[in-house]
């Protein structure tokens, strides 16, 4: 599957992570068929609040 990953400010990738599954009971998995985007969804691609490098967000 995809992933997009924050490698640092103002720099992500989109690349291929292993596929999300199950591994509690609590857990769910989603198929997520559309999205959209927040002006405050930036603030950590510009830097605010400070993130680790390699983030996955799947």
């Amino acid at each position: 599957m995809k992933a997009l990953v924050y490698n640092g400010v103002r720099d992500v990738v989109v690349k291929d992570v292993p596929d999300a599954r199950v591994e509690r009971p609590t857990d769910v998995l989603i198929h997520v068929t559309a999205t959209n985007i927040c002006g405050s969804d930036l603030h950590m691609y510009e830097g605010r609040p400070p993130s680790r490098r390699g983030r996955e967000d799947t």
